[in-house]
């Protein structure tokens, strides 16, 4: 089983940190290491203040092991959802946790070597409906 230890260095600090893009957000230094997780992902508990994360990838990102990269990274993270190839040559990925769990799973897919295959990010913020148990593949 591999383990994946992840270290927040940028939270995010919104007023209504549910409808703020992360571009109108005031950073600041956490340096707060998360937990080790299992490939099994992370199970919601109820009462978290929790928030949903959509994001639509366009590029080269179908093909190049976005989706395994994204459950792979996944596993370092406090969060549930799913990623899933659309037919249109996008990738959409859907999940949900704390706000900085999910900031930071988004910097962590870029920085698993990604980056390179994304063209464009659509970023959609909600409150979490907690429909997941864990984070999947969808095929």
């Amino acid at each position: 089983m591999v383990l994946f230890w992840q270290r927040v260095l940028i939270t995010a600090n919104c007023s209504n940190g549910q409808t703020k893009s992360p571009k109108k957000c005031s950073a600041r230094p956490a340096n707060k290491t998360l937990h080790p997780a299992s490939g099994s992902g992370f199970i919601p508990v109820a009462g978290m203040n929790r928030c949903r994360m959509k994001i639509f990838y366009s590029g080269h990102v179908q093909g190049v092991g976005f989706r395994y990269t994204a459950k792979a990274a996944a596993a370092g993270f406090e969060i549930a959802g799913s990623v899933r190839n659309l037919p249109d040559g996008r990738v959409e990925l859907t999940a949900e946790g704390a706000r900085e769990e999910l900031e930071a799973f988004r910097e962590a897919i870029r920085g698993a070597g990604l980056a390179g295959f994304i063209r464009d990010e659509n970023v959609a913020w909600s409150e979490a409906q907690n429909e997941f148990r864990g984070f999947e593949i969808v095929h």
